[in-house]
């Protein structure tokens, strides 16, 4: 089972901020390292130390370059519209000498999916990676007003930017990530000077990659640049989720330090979280029969409830199984109640898919979004159904492993026991006890009670 990966961007985010905290998180250096030896790029090497940012230490990733590839990134001078002697002319294009143009490297789209896909990344961070340059391509693309497959990536292209997205990718893999909760970014104010000038902040590509994916952007008072174009990007391939449980465990801290100096403390916290023993889920349900009128009825067990819940569903015909795999997993996390596939035949005589889905009301735009995002269809159909419901609660019930929680529904008088899978399962994992024998005691236990 993945982890969940809470990401705190009160001062912003940025690639190297986000390669520190999750190495500060636990990951494997020596995977990492491993990897950026396999990439086909030259000129660079990285270094990882500890540094206090506003008296808070912190871990920091530096890609450090061979004066071929520097890219002055890191000199504060040319933000907030500041002249920097010599900064300009390593930014413009058009003009200038060949010597002037070798501090970047500047990468289309092809030769960068070249690089990443003959390193030793596996797949998964192969895939995450790539899609950080997709959305970054598209941002630029936008932009520019210039198709993808033309966009050469500047700053991004430069390898500090490859080696960050490359190390982003590598690190979730690495501590198994499956879900990313970010719930706002913050940015700064002011002007910023880059490659075409001086541009208002937040910089077009960033606010192309927040408009895009729906992504949250807090302005503030702080005077800078807080969210990189790389930073929103890997926020946008990555979230599941902008809405932390309303209960958690903070299982492990990182600290990723940033390496511009702002009135803010230029760090980006990571946190590894897992929900409180009663989800979310099973909190809502046990609310849901906590109504005075039910309550105090003497005959409240055998009375039934009525909610409405809204069944969306659509044809696909031409996505892979591991796509629609990778759909219910993203649906499921962001609140789907319940998600199925249904095998058909379509017009012309293909086989095909209809995806249901059933959420409530609240979650319906989030979950169209995911199944527009990840699939081919092109429309959606949707419709609003009353559905009929058992008195349930939650409880806690011992065994001679330890404490699981189990959904206990009520109809004429009579229980059943529904143990909670996460929490037999957790039990399993933590006694290493099979866990049909656990799930079997609890039902068995609690039947004779009957």
């Amino acid at each position: 089972m993945g982890k969940t990966l809470y990401l705190e961007c009160y001062s912003g985010i940025s690639g190297d901020m986000t390669v520190a905290a999750l190495l500060d998180l636990g990951a494997d250096r020596s995977v990492l390292d491993r990897v950026l030896k396999s990439l086909k790029v030259s000129g660079f090497e990285t270094k990882i130390s500890r540094v206090v940012k506003s008296g808070i230490d912190a871990c920091d990733f530096d890609v450090v370059l061979d004066k071929e590839h520097e890219n002055h990134d890191h000199d504060m001078e040319y933000l907030h519209g500041h002249h920097h002697e010599g900064h300009e002319s390593n930014h413009a294009h058009g003009t200038g000498t060949a010597q002037d143009h070798h501090h970047h490297e500047h990468r289309g789209i092809k030769e960068i999916t070249y690089i990443i896909e003959h390193s030793a990344m596996n797949e998964n961070a192969k895939k995450i990676a790539l899609r950080i340059f997709e959305i970054l391509a598209e941002a630029e693309s936008k932009a520019h007003n210039v198709p993808v497959d033309q966009v050469h990536f500047h700053e991004v292209g430069a390898v500090d930017s490859i080696v960050d997205i490359v190390s982003v990718a590598v690190c979730l893999d690495d501590l198994d990530v499956t879900e990313v909760i970010v719930p706002v970014l913050c940015e700064g104010r002011g002007t910023v000077r880059c490659q075409h000038g001086i541009l208002p902040i937040p910089v077009p590509a960033v606010a192309n990659i927040v408009s895009a994916n729906h992504l949250h952007l807090k302005m503030t008072e702080i005077e800078g640049e807080l969210v990189t174009p790389t930073g929103a990007a890997i926020v946008a391939a990555v979230k599941t989720k902008d809405k932390l449980p309303e209960t958690f465990e903070i299982q492990k801290i990182g600290i990723g330090a940033g390496k511009r100096q702002y009135e803010c403390p230029g760090i980006l916290r990571a946190m590894i979280i897992s929900q409180s023993a009663e989800t979310d889920e099973a909190k809502a349900q046990s609310e849901e029969f906590k109504n005075p009128e039910i309550r105090n009825n003497p005959k409240a067990e055998n009375q039934e409830t009525k909610d409405t819940i809204i069944k969306m569903e659509t044809n696909i015909d031409d996505c892979s199984g591991e796509v629609l795999g990778f759909v219910m997993e993203r649906l499921m996390k962001a609140g789907a109640r319940d998600v199925h596939y249904v095998p058909v035949f379509m017009k012309k005589n293909r086989p095909a898919w209809v995806l249901n889905v059933i959420c409530k009301e609240e979650d319906m735009e989030t979950l169209q979004n995911i199944i527009f995002e990840e699939t081919t269809t092109i429309g959606i159909r949707y419709s609003r159904m009353e559905r009929t419901i058992l008195p349930r609660e939650t409880r806690t019930l011992p065994t001679p492993w330890g404490e699981v929680l189990a959904k206990v529904c009520t109809l004429n008088g009579k229980e059943q026991i529904y143990p909670e899978y996460e929490s037999v399962a957790q039990l399993s994992r933590e006694k290493e006890i099979p866990f049909t024998e656990i799930y079997r005691y609890i039902v068995l236990a609690n039947k004779d009670k009957e």
